[in-house]
């Protein structure tokens, strides 16, 4: 007996059946079952660490497997291990001069809950929510909170950091401002003036809301902070404006600070109220970081003679493929190529354009698309990289996001030449 099923009787949300997974995650997938099937293609897609390149602190480690030993394998606090709170506090006073109590603190598995908590919070169905494109999942978020995406798109020439003056026509009707610094997927920063302008006008603007309507709220991700090169500084909103920490949530954790992605501590700290109602949030979604390595990550973060040894090593590692892989595109873009890049401030990523639109391929096929660059870049140059338009940019943008977790330095000039030579066969 053969029964009939109404596909109706089983959809699901408007919101689920909408929503779209990650870009980014699809295109490694999709590169990585090629590379299973034989071809050498040199993946440098997600914003992850090869752990045989960067492997995580030593001590950190010791303290995860000592942590389980002693049999913390149980349920965590809701709103994170007290002396792991205690240990970010002292963190964040070290390393940004700001003083937060541990109850202002909220720990998590990751950064990304801790995001979610924050739209969910402060965020209602239909609210406006500005961030500068490209910028990491907002796009996303605000689908999964149901509220509107005011995308601003960036440009070159601020180093596709946003300026006061492109957010402003928006800032009236928007609940919150999601930024990003430094900035995945550039590797940029904000300076001192720029960030301090946008911060002048969240005031003024709260200033103009008091008894009348619900204030603006800033989200600042910025989980790179630890990971700025050369002579670049991190700013942060409330060490600028102390008067927007009543306004201010910011995310961090030890997922890129110390190649432990997978590790699963992130941190967010704010104003009490906002964060007990984060905690509430997540206490519902179970989403706390394994007891084990909250116990583990608070003793390693204590210990500041192994957190600046790591770092040292670390952060020279990262710079040093960020500067090989820059240098190569500026002999390639010096050869003619229509190529383009930005200079690595921060982060794990270079910023690169392929300007290749229009032209044509060995094979006799021409490029119309920023998908074709893409394809292009892998099938010929065996290279995979990121589009600015999996970051919410205009599909015909022609930037790239290149990470450089996984590259070892020796095979940064076999890429670099594998560039050249595909881009040679263009006409």
């Amino acid at each position: 007996m053969s029964i009939t099923v109404n596909t109706t009787d089983h959809m699901v949300s408007e919101m689920a059946e909408t929503l779209i997974g990650s870009e980014i995650i699809k295109q490694s997938n999709d590169v990585n079952e090629k590379i299973k099937k034989g071809e050498k293609i040199f993946n440098l897609t997600i914003g992850d660490f090869d752990p045989s390149v960067f492997p995580i602190p030593t001590a950190l480690l010791e303290e995860i497997i000592s942590a389980y030993r002693s049999g913390h394998t149980n349920y965590p606090m809701a709103n994170g291990m007290p002396d792991l709170r205690k240990a970010v506090s002292r963190f964040i006073k070290s390393k940004q001069l700001l003083d937060y109590h541990p109850d202002e603190i909220l720990i998590s598995g990751g950064s990304r809950p801790l995001i979610y908590a924050v739209y969910k919070t402060i965020v209602e169905e239909g609210d406006k929510v500005v961030f500068p494109v490209p910028s990491w999942n907002n796009n996303h978020y605000c689908h999964l909170s149901q509220s509107l995406a005011i995308m601003v798109e960036t440009t070159p020439d601020n180093n596709f950091m946003p300026v006061a003056d492109q957010l402003r026509p928006f800032i009236k009707e928007a609940r919150m401002l999601a930024l990003c610094s430094p900035l995945n997927p550039t590797g940029t920063v904000f300076s001192r003036e720029a960030l301090s302008d946008i911060c002048e006008m969240v005031v003024e603007e709260n200033r103009r809301r008091v008894g009348v309507e619900k204030p603006l709220y800033i989200l600042y991700d910025q989980v790179y902070s630890i990971l700025c090169f050369g002579e670049t500084e991190h700013h942060d909103p409330v060490s600028l404006f102390p008067e927007l920490r009543d306004y201010t949530v910011c995310i961090d954790g030890i997922s890129k600070a110390f190649a432990a992605t997978g590790v699963r501590v992130g941190w967010a700290f704010g104003p009490e109220y906002i964060v007990s109602k984060m905690r509430s949030i997540l206490s519902h979604v179970g989403a706390w970081a394994p007891k084990a390595e909250q116990v583990a990550t608070g003793k390693f973060l204590q210990d500041e003679s192994a957190v600046n040894e790591f770092l040292g090593s670390f952060l020279e590692g990262i710079e040093k493929r960020l500067q090989a892989f820059y240098h190569g595109f500026l002999s390639l873009r010096a050869e003619g190529y229509k190529v383009d890049v930005i200079s690595p401030q921060a982060a794990i990523y270079l910023t690169v354009q392929f300007d290749l639109i229009g032209m044509k391929t060995a094979s006799g096929k021409i490029i119309s698309t920023t998908q074709d660059i893409t394809d292009f870049l892998c099938d010929e140059a065996k290279v995979a990289i990121v589009p600015f338009s999996s970051f919410g940019s205009k599909e015909s943008n022609t930037w790239y996001r290149l990470s450089v977790g996984v590259a070892k330095l020796d095979d940064i000039p076999v890429i670099v030449e594998q560039l050249r030579n595909a881009l040679n066969g263009l006409t």
